[in-house]
């Protein structure tokens, strides 16, 4: 997979590059596409701030996380990506088993 990872200002080292890819690795575990994933680094003060925006199907998952560390910051956006991700994942299930028993309800209330 492919990351578009910028930051204004600090360099985006090897290891940086490395600890994100392995972060995002993580997400394709559930086997949904993640289409064109962004990174965007920049320095606040003392935090770091790491927000990411990725394309799923049928929706759009962003996600921002400030820390003093930058790996630290790197692992919740991580966090909080899976959790969207897990979120999309079960939404449509859940909406189809909602939507079979209004029908299973109005079914019954027709007799």
């Amino acid at each position: 997979m492919i990351i578009d990872i910028t930051s204004k200002s600090i360099d985006i080292t090897p290891t940086i590059r490395e600890r994100i890819e392995n972060r995002f690795a993580k997400l394709e575990k559930p086997q949904i596409p993640l289409i064109k994933p962004q990174v965007i680094i920049t320095r606040e003060k003392q935090d770091y701030k790491v927000e990411a925006k990725i394309g799923v199907p049928n929706g759009q998952l962003f996600a921002s996380e400030q820390h003093e560390d930058l790996y630290a910051a790197i692992n919740g956006l991580g966090h909080k990506l899976e959790r969207q991700l897990r979120r999309h994942h079960t939404k449509p299930i859940t909406e189809r088993v909602d939507s079979s028993l209004d029908v299973n309800q109005s079914a019954s209330s027709n007799l």
